[in-house]
């Protein structure tokens, strides 16, 4: 496992860290809690020492399922943990005021929820789980972050950027609101190439990669027949043709890594690992096999000129979250 420092923190990172979203249940189905704590160990076996989780996560069980392996694990283990928009509107809109979205006390509130599920005293990084730049200078949001570090409850602060809109944190990172953004990017959305990633590197800001793999799609394994659980999120994700427009895409980017990658999973994180602003990529992972093919990724490797200028190619706008 390589390492990487998260931006301005005093944090050593792995570039593979731990994406604790499916492991907390809810919206993701199948997941097992003793499989899940397999692959948390089989991670930190490997050399990972950065988890994200969040509050929201299966109701804090994704948060209390990293709270057993820290309590079983004597490695330095970093957590990054975040707090959802009190008015529960996913992603953040322009117009809603931070009174209603982020204010102090329910910052605070749950941030001290979270320190509870993960029984640990302090979180190494705090992030705001929607984010927009309108919010900025709105309300004593600064404030509640600068009490939670006084009293070492949280280290470092950062924010979770809304899907697909790498341009609403620009300002954020410029004016010195955050320690860390977390931000989608893959094959697919480059587009944080273009405002953000530059504004982070100038500004020495830690950038955590989410969605590598684009929910599934740019693992190669979706496919126009793949089902999903009845209540998975996926079902949505993936609604009408949209597995067939994946799967033309896939396709033609099998073709491409040559002796680079020998699978597309592997494509999908080095091509992440590849940009000079990036500190880690935190897929999902749910089973010990996918840690181990993950970890595995991280050997110093970079792919070459070449082949990211001809993935340049395969940037595709558009927003199935919607």
């Amino acid at each position: 496992m390589k390492y990487r420092n998260l931006g301005k923190t005093e944090l050593t990172v792995s570039e593979i860290g731990y994406g604790a979203w499916g492991i907390g249940g809810g919206m993701w189905q199948g997941s097992e809690d003793k499989e899940s704590l397999l692959a948390l160990h089989t991670a930190i076996d490997l050399g990972v020492n950065f988890i994200d989780t969040a509050l929201e996560y299966g109701r804090g069980h994704s948060e209390q399922l990293v709270g057993k392996l820290l309590k079983e694990r004597s490695e330095t283990i970093y957590v990054a943990t975040k707090t959802p928009p009190k008015n529960g509107k996913w992603p953040a809109h322009p117009d809603d005021p931070a009174s209603e979205v982020f204010p102090s006390e329910h910052i605070i509130q749950c941030a001290e929820r979270s320190l509870r599920n993960l029984n640990i005293d302090r979180i190494d990084v705090l992030q705001l789980h929607v984010w927009h730049d309108n919010l900025l200078g709105q309300n004593d949001m600064s404030d509640a972050v600068l009490k939670l570090k006084e009293e070492e409850k949280i280290r470092f602060f950062g924010i979770s950027v809304n899907d697909h809109q790498p341009h609403n944190a620009v300002r954020a990172v410029e004016e010195g609101f955050v320690d860390t953004v977390q931000v989608i990017y893959n094959i697919f959305d480059q587009s944080p190439e273009e405002d953000l990633l530059p504004a982070c590197m100038k500004n020495n800001v830690g950038v955590i990669v989410r969605v590598p793999f684009d929910e599934g799609a740019l693992t190669g394994k979706i496919t126009p027949e793949t089902t999903f659980p009845n209540r998975d999120w996926r079902n949505r994700y993936f609604r009408g043709d949209r597995k067939q427009q994946v799967w033309d895409r896939v396709q033609k980017l099998e073709k491409l890594p040559g002796d680079e990658a020998e699978t597309l999973p592997e494509l999908a994180l080095r091509f992440c690992l590849s940009h000079p602003g990036i500190s880690n990529v935190i897929p999902g992972m749910r089973t010990v096999k996918n840690v181990k093919a993950n970890c595995a990724v991280s050997d110093g490797r970079f792919l070459s000129e070449e082949l990211l200028q001809e993935l340049k190619k395969h940037r595709w706008q558009r927003n199935f979250y919607e």
